[in-house]
C-alpha cells in the first residue's frame, strides 16, 4: 500500500503545476485575445470546434459550454472532417482547432479546405511557430512548463490550459451578449439545473391545500385547518389579504401557558409579520429565504397582493432544488 505522504506530493504537484500553467495564461488576454472574441461575437454561423485525441474531448466540451450559454456552436472530430464530415461547416462559420502540438498531419488538410471556402481558421496550441501557428488566421499560444505527467507525455497541463481557455472564450461572449438566467433556463428546461433558474413558487402551490382562517376564528377551527392542510401553519386573512400566520409552534406554546384554550384568539396567537413572497419568485430563491429565517413555508400573495396558498420547504426539496 502506498504511503499516504507519497500519494498527497504526487497530488499536490498535479495540481500545483495546472494551476499554476492557467493562471500563467493570463499573458495571452491580450489584443489578439480581443480581437478573436470580437470576431466570434459578430459570427452569423456557428462556432466549430475541432480537435483529435485528447484535444478531440477538450473541443466538444467547450463547444457544449458555448452552445449552453448562448453561442451557437459544434463539434467536429478532426478525423472524421477529414474522412466526409467537413461539408456541415458553412461559409459563415468560424473554426477553432485545438491542439497540443500543432503539428498534426489533418491541420493542413482542414486548413486547405477552409482556404478555398474563404472560411476563418482559429488555432489553440501550446507550441508557438507550430503548423497550426503558420496556418491559422488567428492564434492563441497557450504555453506550458510541462505536462503534469510524470514522463511529461500524457496531455494534462496541456488539456487543463485549453478547457480553461475555452471557457475564458466563452464567459466573454455570454456576458457580452447579455446571456441572463433566464435565457439559461431557455437552454436548460429539464433537471434540476432547469428547475433552478424557471420553477416558481406559484407552480408549487396546491389548490386543494390552502390553509386560511380570519380573525374571528376560534381556536379548534384553527388546529383543524392547520391538521387538515398539513403544512404545520395556517395563514390569517382578512379581506383576501395576509395579515399573520399560526404555525403549530404557535399551537404548542399556547397550550403551554394556557388552560382556558376555547378562549383563546387568532390574535393571540398569529404572527403579524410573516415571511411572504410574490408567487413570482423562483423556488430557488424561497428555498435561500426560508434556510436563513430558519422557517418551513412561505406564504405567497399575487401581483394584488391577495393570498394565494402556502409552499413548503419540502416542496421545494422534492423538485430536487437544493441551494448547493
Amino acid at each position: 500500500m502506498a504511503n499516504q505522504q507519497i500519494i498527497k506530493k504526487i497530488a499536490l504537484e498535479t495540481l500545483n503545476l495546472e494551476s499554476k500553467s492557467i493562471s500563467d495564461l493570463s499573458k495571452v488576454i491580450d489584443a489578439n485575445f480581443c480581437e478573436i472574441i470580437n470576431k466570434l461575437k459578430v459570427c452569423n454561423g456557428k462556432i466549430v470546434i475541432t480537435g483529435i485525441g485528447k484535444s478531440a474531448i477538450i473541443a466538444m466540451k467547450i463547444s457544449a459550454t458555448l452552445n449552453s450559454t448562448g453561442s451557437k456552436s459544434m463539434f467536429l472530430h478532426l478525423g472524421d472532417a477529414l474522412h466526409g464530415d467537413i461539408g456541415v461547416i458553412g461559409k459563415d462559420d468560424i473554426v477553432i482547432c485545438i491542439s497540443k502540438s500543432g503539428e498534426s498531419k489533418e491541420i493542413e488538410s482542414l486548413s486547405n479546405h477552409l482556404k478555398v471556402e474563404n472560411i476563418e481558421l482559429i488555432g489553440i496550441s501550446c507550441i508557438k511557430d507550430s503548423l497550426l501557428d503558420k496556418l491559422s488566421d488567428m492564434f492563441i499560444h497557450t504555453e506550458i512548463e510541462r505536462e503534469a505527467c510524470h514522463n511529461n507525455l500524457a496531455p494534462t497541463t496541456s488539456s487543463s490550459c485549453h478547457l480553461a481557455i475555452g471557457d475564458a472564450l466563452a464567459m466573454t461572449l455570454q456576458k457580452l451578449k447579455g446571456f441572463s438566467p433566464s435565457d439559461f433556463s431557455v437552454y436548460h428546461p429539464s433537471g434540476n439545473l432547469g428547475k433552478k433558474l424557471s420553477l416558481k413558487l406559484k407552480d408549487l402551490i396546491d389548490n386543494n391545500r390552502i390553509p386560511k382562517v380570519k380573525l374571528s376564528s376560534t381556536f379548534f377551527q384553527i388546529i383543524d385547518e392547520i391538521s387538515s392542510k398539513m403544512y404545520g401553519a395556517t395563514a390569517v386573512i382578512d379581506s383576501g389579504k395576509i395579515i399573520g400566520i399560526i404555525t403549530d409552534g404557535d399551537i404548542r406554546r399556547i397550550i403551554e401557558k394556557k388552560h382556558n384554550i376555547d378562549r383563546v384568539l387568532v390574535s393571540d396567537l398569529m404572527n403579524k409579520n410573516p415571511k411572504v413572497l410574490s408567487e413570482d419568485t423562483l423556488a430557488y430563491d424561497a428555498l435561500g429565504v426560508m434556510k436563513k429565517n430558519n422557517i418551513s413555508q412561505v406564504l405567497v400573495y399575487d401581483n394584488n397582493q391577495i393570498y394565494k396558498g402556502v409552499v413548503h420547504i419540502l416542496d421545494i426539496i422534492k423538485q430536487g432544488i437544493t441551494d448547493e
